[in-house]
């Protein structure tokens, strides 16, 4: 299963909790409307008596329906629109709490940001292991937390995109678990954010906040009637514990949706987690760990919202399980694996020391993040590229891991930093001529401060150029800074970086991939809410879009105007596009002249409507893409970005590249 079918699946789901809503929510204002018949219900009017007297009279016996129903239909309409109108109301509000994304889940859990400056070796670790993990996967970095008050070994992801995810992982995690077991960790929560349950699950957490709250007002009630022993008190006793006994029935329901659809998703996740850091036993050592631990994986904070996307089961109860046994989830990655493992587990544990890194671990953080030995990389053809795409495997990560570890430490700093993240963004748009950077330093100055102009003249200073391969994970790293500043900030960014592209007065390949990134990613930040994937659009309806963007990445990335023919020809090929149609275009097609002068402007046109076309013909776009580029056998470091800023538009996250891959 690929990236595109993983998506289109979770968005199958959505559809599916909402049907479960739907009957939960039925259900729930039938049992409201009998409470309502039973403190409020009777007959209102004379013709409600006179009805029923008639009834009995020709002999034939009042029913339910004329003797409850009937006489109280206005009760029972206005009863069951506030009860429907409350729940559906009281979702969207919670939902719209959420709005601030997985940060906001992981602070009401308790959760303590991770610093980029943290001296913390555990939180040091965990850091490099999250930063890695998302330059492999072409994503931005997500803020980083812990559960200091979780002795429990626990995680999770929460977010409406990847550009406002968060991973959160509990302090016993951190102290309990080695370094390829932390890190199947967070693979598996990565799982989660590439396969596209995180939005699901932030929809999830609103709908079942709705259907509880009928039993916090019955709460509210009995505590009401309790300080007092007045006979009209009983009533709002009895009445709230009728609504309570009502929202105990949404908690069944509430919980019978999260096991539908939670457990499945755990399996492919750990699956995820698996092909991505190609160390079965990292992950398994973390749930074996999980189950030979006395705490587990439990939480003392109340789980009972989150319990849907955490790492293991965040309480002790069995009814609606969330996730799968334990055991099950063992064996699907070791066979051959025995419970009465979890003893000699445990003696183990207590043996180690859980307080600090073992000498491996410490010497793996000085060799910079990761080890070069072993890795496969991949070729970037359509089949491959799309199978990688939200997949990445152990090569991208180990590449990822020497990416950043070749920032230059003063830009790595500066990018971790909330005062100097503004400058880092300028910088990667900096021109070589001193004629055109001395305009774009006055643009920075005006835009942002003549303290920001100071600081980027700074970081040029100490270093002039920089390596093309480490621009995009450079970006990616100053991200989840970027994203902590006032919105005001980022929308004077967005303004000040198209500025400086068109200072010189043409778009390199580059300039066109930041910006579009940063755009992309500010999008996602100021309205996650809105950030879907896919729409109901066709290709077909979208030819000359489609035609546009493959002749822009023909032109731009290949030396003459016969090989990008031959390229453009290439992807429409593989597109499906008819041999009659493709005769038409003629090689003076790649010398026309807004290749050279309007390209940006037209590709940010096509890129605004293909992003509303449906997840298959994504995949088909991405296919055609892909032979596009790689119709000569090689790839530039200034494709790789662009073509990587195209997946970002149209929200598909391109994972890192071998170097073996791209000619620079």
């Amino acid at each position: 299963m690929n990236f595109f079918e993983h998506q289109a699946r979770a968005r199958r789901r959505t559809w599916g909790l909402v049907g479960l809503f739907a009957l939960a929510l039925l259900c729930i204002v039938v049992l409201v409307d009998g409470v309502a018949l039973l403190f409020f219900g009777g007959y209102h009017n004379l013709a409600d008596v006179d009805r029923t007297m008639r009834l009995a009279e020709s002999g034939k016996a009042p029913g339910l329906y004329d003797t409850y129903v009937d006489p109280n239909l206005g009760l029972l309409f206005w009863v069951s629109l506030l009860t429907a109108g409350g729940i559906g109301l009281t979702s969207q509000i919670r939902i719209l709490t959420l709005r601030g994304g997985g940060g906001a889940v992981a602070r009401g859990l308790g959760g303590t940001l991770v610093t980029p400056d943290t001296t913390d070796p555990l939180r040091r670790r965990l850091r490099n292991v999250v930063e890695e993990m998302a330059i492999a996967a072409g994503v931005p970095v997500p803020e980083i937390y812990v559960l200091d008050r979780e002795p429990g070994i626990n995680a999770f992801a929460a977010g409406w995109t990847p550009s406002d995810a968060a991973v959160a992982v509990t302090q016993g995690a951190l102290e309990t678990l080695s370094r390829d077991e932390l890190q199947g960790v967070v693979a598996h929560e990565f799982g989660h954010i590439l396969n596209g349950d995180m939005r699901l699950n932030i929809r999830l957490m609103g709908l079942l906040f709705g259907i509880l709250v009928l039993a916090l007002i019955g709460r509210f009630l009995l505590g009401s009637g309790r300080r007092s022993l007045s006979r009209n008190d009983r009533g709002v006793v009895s009445m709230g514990l009728a609504l309570v006994a009502v929202g105990y029935v949404g908690l069944f329901f509430g919980r019978l949706i999260k096991a539908s659809v939670s457990r499945q998703r755990e399996y492919l996740a750990d699956a995820s987690a698996v092909q991505f850091t190609r160390q079965p036993d990292g992950l398994a050592g973390a749930l074996k760990k999980i189950g030979a631990s006395g705490v587990g994986s439990v939480l003392q904070a109340d789980p009972e919202e989150v319990s849907h996307m955490l790492f293991s089961k965040g309480f002790s109860s069995q009814l609606f399980a969330t996730h799968p046994p334990l055991v099950d989830r063992i064996r699907a990655i070791q066979p051959r694996f025995d419970p009465r493992e979890f003893t000699q587990i445990a003696a183990r544990m207590q043996r180690e020391s859980q307080t600090r890194l073992s000498g491996e671990d410490v010497a793996r953080e000085q060799q910079g993040k990761a080890a070069p030995g072993g890795a496969g990389g991949f070729r970037l053809d359509a089949e491959t590229l799309i199978d990688r795409i939200g997949q990445p495997g152990l090569g991208q990560v180990m590449v990822a891991g020497l990416l950043a570890a070749a920032i230059p430490r003063t830009l790595e700093r500066a990018a971790h930093s909330h005062e100097w993240a503004l400058a880092v963004i300028c910088y990667l748009l900096i021109d070589r001529d001193p004629e055109v950077r001395e305009s774009q330093l006055l643009m920075v100055a005006q835009a942002l401060g003549q303290e920001t102009e100071r600081q980027l003249q700074m970081l040029l200073s100490e270093t002039p150029e920089l390596e093309p391969e480490l621009r995009i994970p450079l970006l990616e790293i100053a991200f989840p800074t970027l994203r902590r500043r006032p919105e005001r900030d980022l929308t004077t960014l967005r303004a000040l970086v198209d500025r400086l592209i068109h200072a010189d007065g043409r778009v390199e390949l580059f300039e066109y991939a930041i910006a579009k990134l940063l755009a992309r990613q500010i999008e996602d930040v100021l309205d996650p809410s809105h950030g879907g994937l896919g729409g109901r659009g066709k290709l077909s309806e979208s030819t000359r879009e489609v035609l546009d963007l493959l002749t822009i990445l023909a032109h731009q990335g290949h030396a003459d105007s016969r090989s990008a023919h031959c390229a453009l020809i290439a992807g429409l090929k593989r597109l499906g596009v008819k041999p009659e149609a493709i005769n038409t275009i003629k090689e003076d097609w790649l010398d026309s002249e807004w290749l050279n002068q309007a390209w940006s402007s037209r590709l940010d046109a096509a890129l605004e409507k293909l992003d509303g076309v449906r997840l298959a013909d994504k995949q088909r776009l991405l296919g055609a893409m892909a032979a596009t580029v790689m119709a000569d056998g090689q790839v530039a470091a200034a494709e790789l970005e662009l073509l990587r800023a195209i997946c970002a538009a149209l929200r598909m996250p391109l994972p890192v590249f071998e170097q073996a891959a791209a000619n620079p």
